[in-house]
This record gives structure tokens, sequence and C-alpha cells, in this order.
């Protein structure tokens, strides 16, 4: 059974930071797509940021250059490391794992933006 256990999230001022964790069970996550997504308020859930099987890295415009996605295979863990956060960047997100036609999804951390 896939399990994604998000952590990380809290109430931070404008310009901090804040580092996610996903940690993974039953599925590797140097064998899969790794992804974070968030979700605001009344938005369709949005793709963050993604790190391939082969180490490829992608980045949603809104976020290049302020947050960066790793992951550590012998902790079977990803990252996101979210820095200059902004009120827009309140949400709640989401550790998604992809591998051909499977897709597993954590349960979320809220991420808080305020002054």
């Amino acid at each position: 059974q896939v399990q994604l256990v998000e952590s990380g999230g809290g109430l931070v001022h404008p310009g901090g930071s804040l580092r996610l964790s996903c940690v993974a069970s039953g599925i590797l996550t140097g064998r899969a797509d790794m992804n974070w997504y968030r979700q605001a308020p009344g938005k369709q859930r949005e793709l963050v940021a993604s790190i391939t099987s082969g180490g490829s890295l992608n980045y949603a415009d809104s976020v290049s250059g302020r947050f960066t996605i790793s992951r550590d295979d012998a902790e079977n863990t990803v990252y996101l490391q979210m820095n200059s956060l902004r009120p827009e960047d309140t949400a709640v997100y989401y550790c998604n794992a992809r591998r051909i036609i499977e897709d597993y999804w954590g349960e979320g951390t809220q991420v808080t933006v305020s002054s």
C-alpha cells in the first residue's frame, strides 16, 4: 500500500521560508515522478514543482527562483524548500507520486503566508 505523508506546513510571514517534506512508503521516490501541487481556496489544484525519476526538475513560473524541489532516495523523502514566500502562496500543498498509470496523493499540508 502506497502512502505519502506531508509535513512542514504552517503560518509564516511574507518573505519567510518553509520546507515541506513528503515521506513515501510502498513506492520508491527514485523510481517515480514526484510532484508538489497546491490548491488555494476557490481555485483549481495546480502543479508547483516536479522531479522525475531521472532527476529532471520543473517549476511553475510563479515559484521559479523561489522554490526548490529535491529528494533523498535513502530516506525515500521528497522536499520542497520555499523561500521568499508571498501571501499568494497560501494553499494546501499536496505530494503526488506518479508511475506510468499509477497516481498517488498525500493528504496535504496547509501553508499560510500572512502578516
